[in-house]
């Protein structure tokens, strides 16, 4: 039967150790819409951005985990490695966040004809892809 969609984007939850980074990140430099800080039972707080239509949920828990993720390139661990946001202005959001001081992992670059890529690490070393098609 397969997979019946209630809504056309998704929510994706990033657990940090630094909030106040993650949000200078996602909320300030790259410009997600902030909808509301939420307390959670354990006493914690999400962060709910919008980026389009998917819900993007920063939190940092009250103990910080005893794991970490990996790190690094695509190829570096299994598991989620990446996530892509579509865009218009590719290079200008690269040059904005190296600027803020953001590491950027892939330089502008072209895929395959008429799509280009870069790749920047947010503060926690999770890699954010940012992707442009020619129009």
């Amino acid at each position: 039967m397969g997979i019946e969609l209630a809504k056309d984007s998704i929510d994706l939850g990033i657990i940090v150790e630094d909030e106040a980074a993650a949000l200078r990140f996602y909320r300030d430099t790259l410009g997600f819409d902030y909808q509301e800080a939420m307390t959670m039972p354990d006493g914690s707080v999400m962060h709910r951005m919008l980026c389009g239509t998917s819900l993007i949920k920063v939190r940092k828990l009250k103990e910080t985990p005893p794991t970490k993720g990996a790190p690094g390139p695509i190829g570096a661990a299994t598991g989620y490695r990446y996530w892509t946001i579509s865009v218009s202005n590719l290079d200008a959001l690269v040059e904005q966040c190296r600027k803020a001081g953001y590491k950027v992992a892939v330089e502008p670059r072209e895929i395959r004809p008429g799509v280009r890529i870069a790749m920047v690490e947010d503060p926690e070393g999770n890699w954010v892809e940012f992707l442009q098609t020619a129009s």
